[in-house]
């Protein structure tokens, strides 16, 4: 095994309650982590050398910053006489700052693919703990189900939800997640649900309002999305997206965007394309 391509896909927030906050700064809540068909493309080319190399910058991020080497780098200090070396090239689709996992996902790839291309023997349950170490939204890409979360999003019990069609939406914008989580406006106080309240729909999004407010774009993209199906927010944006309960719909509403939104159609899925290739689930 000397090269591995695989898929980074994407996520969204179906809803996010924020329950509370920790001594050590981290938000307590709820979400519902929907994967999608669609997102980045991770190459790994194994290397004799030991070397890490990652072959496709991006702009203004480090190459020793991005979340991709720095899952490298903690694989890498747990091989023991293997040549843990690499060329990792990546193919970006999911724009930077938009709340749908684009960096975490590239992150998880890489702990699982390098963990195959190395032949480490990791479980996943230590990949997990590994990735959980680099982000909160590591974990759910490493186990590859669209799971409902709690904690700080790194407690997750895997749900089915339909495969329904999704407009994903960013305007032209970058949102600081640190920002919206430390800002004095946030509500930090909602009341837990269950999954049976979710599934009756009453829920929505604890930094939405806050967002809207700071960032008249997305503001600007919910209420024109929201002509079409209704519409939320993922995460802390910037993306906005809305459900079709078929492609060719979700296809006529994205082609109509304006032009100062970026956006795709991608359907939502159970399990993870990453583990579907390697036989993970």
């Amino acid at each position: 095994m000397q090269t591995l391509i695989l898929p980074c896909p994407a996520k969204i927030n179906l809803f996010l309650n924020i329950t509370g906050r920790r001594e050590d700064g981290y938000h307590e809540l709820q979400t519902l982590f929907q994967l999608l068909d669609y997102g980045d493309t991770l190459i790994l080319k194994h290397r004799a050398d030991g070397e890490l190399h990652l072959i496709s910058d991006i702009n203004g991020v480090n190459s020793e910053d991005n979340l991709v080497i720095r899952a490298a780098r903690k694989l890498q200090h747990l091989a023991v006489d293997i040549p843990a070396g690499a060329n990792i090239t990546l193919e970006k689709r999911l724009p930077m700052g938009g709340g749908i996992g684009g960096g975490s996902s590239d992150a998880a790839t890489t702990l699982i693919g390098l963990n195959q291309l190395w032949q480490l023997g990791l479980s996943i349950n230590t990949l997990a703990e590994i990735g959980l170490e680099l982000g909160a939204d590591v974990p759910v890409f490493v186990r590859g189900r669209t799971a409902w979360a709690e904690g700080i999003g790194e407690k997750l019990t895997p749900i089915e939800t339909p495969n329904l069609w999704y407009v994903v939406l960013k305007p032209d914008c970058h949102v600081a997640t640190v920002e919206i989580f430390s800002h004095e406006q946030l509500t930090r106080h909602d009341s837990p649900i269950k999954i049976a309240t979710f599934l009756e729909g009453g829920t929505g999004n604890s930094c939405e309002p806050l967002v809207r407010k700071l960032y008249p774009d997305i503001d600007k993209a919910l209420i024109w999305l929201e002509q079409f199906s209704p519409a939320k927010l993922t995460g802390t944006g910037a993306c906005v997206f809305a459900s079709f309960k078929d492609q060719m719909a979700a296809q006529a509403v994205c082609a109509q965007r304006p032009n100062e939104f970026f956006g795709f159609v991608a359907r939502g899925i159970n399990t993870s394309p990453l583990h579907n290739a390697l036989g993970l689930l």
